[in-house]
C-alpha cells in the first residue's frame, strides 16, 4: 500500500464524529517527484475508529478502501499543516466540505510566542508549559534581531515612555520564536503569560510564565500579540509567509556539533523536556529551528545506512514522519562528549548500560530514540555548515529541508 502511494496526490475529507460513521474532510496535496507534479486526492478521516479512506479527485475513483491508520490524529488536521499517511506527505490546503469547514475552522487559531533574551536559557520550560496548555507549535526559530527589525517589531509601544530601553533590550541577545496553535490561541497565550510586569504577575497571576520567569515590566520572559491584526504583522516579521528571510539566525560555527530531535519526540511533547536535559548537562543551545523533512531528503540525508542497517526503510520513515527540531550544539570537545550524553542508538540497551542519557530517559525504540547526534569529531563542524542544518539556518529561511547532512 505504501508503495501505491508513492505517487499520489491527496484531498482529505474528515470529521468530528459522535459514532463510526462521522468524518471530516481536507484537501491535501503531495508533490510525486517521479512524474514532476502536484497530485491530489480526497482523505476522509474517521475519528471515532481513526480510519482513513482515500478519494483520486481527478480520476474519481477510490484510491484506498477505508482502513484504520492511528498515526494521524484529529488534532494534526489543520489547514497548512504537513501529515504523513502510509509514508507520503501531505499538505493540508483546503476543507473537502462546509461541515468540516465550520466544525473545524473555529478550533484552531494560531499567534506568535516570543522568549525574549531574558528567559531564552528557560526555553524548555517555558516550551514545557506551551505543550501542556494545549497549544502546539507548528514553527519555530531561534534568532537575533537587529536594531531595525526590533523598531519594526514593537512599533505599537513607540508612544511609551521605556520605548528605548525595551528596543536595546530585545536586541541585546537571542530570542526565540514560535508559531503555536490551539483554539482562541491569542486570548489564551495571553493568559499563560499573565500580566506584563513581572512583579504584579506574581502577585496576580503566580503560575504565569512572566511571574515564574520575568524579572520586571521590561525583561519579562516572554511576549504574545494582542490582537488578530498584531499577531498577523508580527508573524510575518519572524515567519514571512513569502518564503523570505526573517531576522538572522545564532549559528556560531565553532566548538560545535548536530542535533536532531526526531519527530516521534516533538509529537509526544517531549521537546521541552529534552532542551532542559541539554541544558542542565551544560550544554549550550546556540541556534535553533524547526523543519520537515521529505522522504528524498532522508533518503540522502541517510545515505550512508542503505544497505548496511536492517532498520533503514524504518529510519526513513520516522524522520519525515513529522516536523524536527534542528540544533547546534556548543561545548569543549562537543561532538565526543554530546554522543556520550546522547548514549546508544537502541535505548532498551542505553536504559541498562547509560540510564542518565537522552535516548534512555526519551527514547521508545531503535527507530524512535529521540534524538540524532553527529558521530565523528572531524564531521561536527563540517555538518553544521553543510547545505543541511545550518545553511538552513544560516539562510534565515524558513523551511529548506536538509540535503546533504551527514548525522549519525
Amino acid at each position: 500500500l505504501a508503495s501505491l502511494l508513492l505517487g499520489r496526490q491527496i484531498s482529505i475529507v474528515l470529521s468530528v464524529p459522535l459514532n463510526q460513521s462521522e468524518r471530516f474532510v481536507f484537501i491535501a496535496e503531495w508533490y510525486d517527484p517521479n512524474a514532476s507534479l502536484l497530485r491530489r486526492y480526497e482523505l476522509l478521516f474517521y475519528p471515532g475508529d481513526g480510519s482513513v479512506e482515500m478519494h483520486d479527485i481527478k480520476n474519481r475513483r477510490t484510491f484506498l478502501k477505508r482502513t484504520k491508520y492511528e498515526e494521524l490524529r484529529l488534532e494534526d488536521l489543520f489547514i497548512g499543516n504537513k501529515v504523513n499517511v502510509f509514508s507520503r506527505q501531505l499538505v493540508l490546503i483546503d476543507y473537502g466540505d462546509q461541515y468540516t469547514a465550520r466544525q473545524l475552522g473555529s478550533r484552531k487559531e494560531k499567534t506568535l510566542a516570543l522568549i525574549k533574551p531574558d528567559a531564552v536559557s528557560k526555553a524548555g520550560e517555558i516550551i514545557e508549559i506551551i505543550n501542556k496548555s494545549g497549544f502546539t507549535i507548528t514553527k519555530l526559530r531561534m534568532m537575533m534581531l537587529s536594531r531595525k527589525e526590533a523598531t519594526d517589531f514593537l512599533v505599537d509601544h513607540h508612544s511609551r515612555p521605556f520605548y528605548n530601553e525595551l528596543i536595546q533590550f530585545i536586541a541585546s541577545g537571542p530570542v526565540i520564536a514560535m508559531e503555536i496553535l490551539r483554539d482562541d490561541a491569542i486570548c489564551e497565550w495571553k493568559r499563560l503569560l499573565g500580566p506584563a510586569n513581572s512583579g504584579v504577575a506574581r502577585t496576580d497571576a503566580p503560575g504565569s510564565i512572566r511571574a515564574l520567569f520575568g524579572t520586571d515590566g521590561i525583561r519579562n520572559a516572554a511576549h504574545g500579540p494582542d490582537s488578530f491584526a498584531s499577531a498577523a504583522r508580527e508573524m510575518e516579521l519572524f515567519f514571512p509567509s513569502s518564503g523570505g528571510c526573517g531576522p538572522a539566525n545564532t549559528a556560531k560555527f565553532t566548538n560545535c556539533t548536530c542535533c536532531i530531535i526526531k519527530p516521534h519526540a516533538i509529537s509526544e511533547g517531549l521537546l521541552g523536556k529534552i532542551l532542559i536535559a541539554i541544558r542542565d548537562a551544560c550544554f549550550e543551545v546556540s541556534a535553533m529551528q524547526m523543519f520537515n523533512m521529505d522522504r528524498v531528503n532522508v533518503e540522502e540525508f541517510y545515505e550512508v545506512y542503505k544497505g548496511v542497517v536492517s532498520e533503514y526503510s524504518e529510519m526513513v520513515t520516522e524522520m519525515y514522519s513529522g516536523p524536527c527540531v534542528a540544533i547546534e550544539i556548543q561545548q569543549n570537545n562537543p561532538t565526543k562528549t554530546f554522543r556520550e550524553f546522547c548514549g546508544p542508538a537502541d535505548p532498551e540497551i542505553a536504559r541498562h548500560l547509560r540510564p542518565e542519557t537522552l535516548r534512555a530517559v526519551f527514547g521508545k525504540t531503535k527507530i524512535q530514540n529521540a534524538v540524532h547526534c553527529t558521530d565523528l569529531p572531524e564531521d561536527g563542524l563540517l555538518e553544521v555548515r553543510r547545505e543541511g542544518l545550518i545553511n538552513n539556518l544560516s539562510s534565515s529561511c524558513t523551511e529548506k529541508p536538509f540535503t546533504s547532512l551527514r548525522l549519525h
